[in-house]
């Protein structure tokens, strides 16, 4: 019998495999479990696998997604991928997710052919290795004891990515916090191949970023009062990634205003290589 974890990673893999129905169309489906909304991180990873379907031999340097209607996590999503232009290094793709007839996201994907060149980073901030820290799913079985029912079936789930926060707050009753953030992030079992590294990294990256705005004001959409939603989600891959690695996710929101809130995020592994980079600016509305 598979382990928890291993499930949980095979469920995730699964979700994120794509069945092509035509040259340029594909569809996928979300956890049988999923009720609300589509989980934004994965409609990325999957437009993202979706691109990767129609280019051979390059790899996704970056990709930008703008979110435009919540998707039901009840339908399949059709992805329809455009062949935009097949360089000589570069290769350029522009992704639709569909639903009921309309569009719920669309991408724009640059891939590369594999080449030397310069290079330098920021350093990865120092934080506690991840096995001196709590993890997120022990803070959340402690949560549960004061939160909704309605909370904590949604939190009961088997999770395929492992997160320890070493900044955490209270979910349900934040104190203000600085704007920044630091967690450690890996998949619980391995992950074959770059596209799907990439996928699965999509996938996290969308997990607590949006939070990070909202951080100095004490509130969080567990409170209640906050009406919080991704608007878009930009990525930049630098350097290999292997998922089962821990690696850490350092984010800041250098601002606020609008009823929008700005997120970044640099993602290092476990030898402080800067692998990735995040950027997103999401909905936070009070309501009153």
């Amino acid at each position: 019998m598979p382990s928890p974890d291993a499930s949980a990673m095979r469920g995730l893999i699964d979700v994120l495999t794509l069945e092509q129905i035509e040259l340029n169309l594909f569809r996928a489906h979300s956890p049988k479990d999923e009720v609300g909304r589509i989980f934004g991180g994965q409609v990325i990873a999957q437009a993202l696998l979706a691109a990767y379907r129609t280019v051979g031999g390059r790899v996704c340097h970056s990709c930008q997604s703008y979110f435009i209607r919540p998707g039901d996590p009840t339908a399949p999503v059709l992805y329809e991928v455009e062949r935009s232009r097949d360089g000589k290094s570069f290769t350029t793709r522009r992704v639709i997710a569909i639903q009921h007839g309309e569009q719920i996201l669309n991408m724009a994907a640059s891939f590369q052919i594999a080449e030397a060149g310069l290079e330098h980073q920021a350093p990865m901030p120092e934080a506690p290795a991840p096995e001196a820290l709590k993890s997120d799913a022990e803070r959340w079985a402690e949560l549960m004891k004061r939160a909704p029912e309605r909370m904590n079936r949604h939190m009961e789930r088997e999770r395929p990515i492992e997160l320890r926060s070493v900044d955490p707050v209270d979910w349900l009753d934040p104190a203000p916090a600085p704007p920044a953030q630091r967690v450690w992030m890996r998949a619980v079992a391995p992950v074959e191949g770059e596209a799907m590294n990439q996928a699965v990294m999509a996938y996290a990256s969308d997990m607590s970023l949006l939070g990070t705005c909202s951080r100095p004001h004490g509130v969080t959409w567990m409170k209640g009062g906050l009406q919080s939603a991704s608007l878009d989600h930009i990525l930049w891959f630098h350097r290999p990634i292997r998922m089962h690695n821990w690696h850490l996710y350092v984010q800041d929101s250098p601002s606020a205003s609008g009823a929008r809130g700005f997120n970044r995020g640099a993602l290092y592994d476990e030898d402080g290589r800067l692998v990735a980079s995040a950027a997103q600016e999401g909905l936070m509305r009070v309501r009153t």
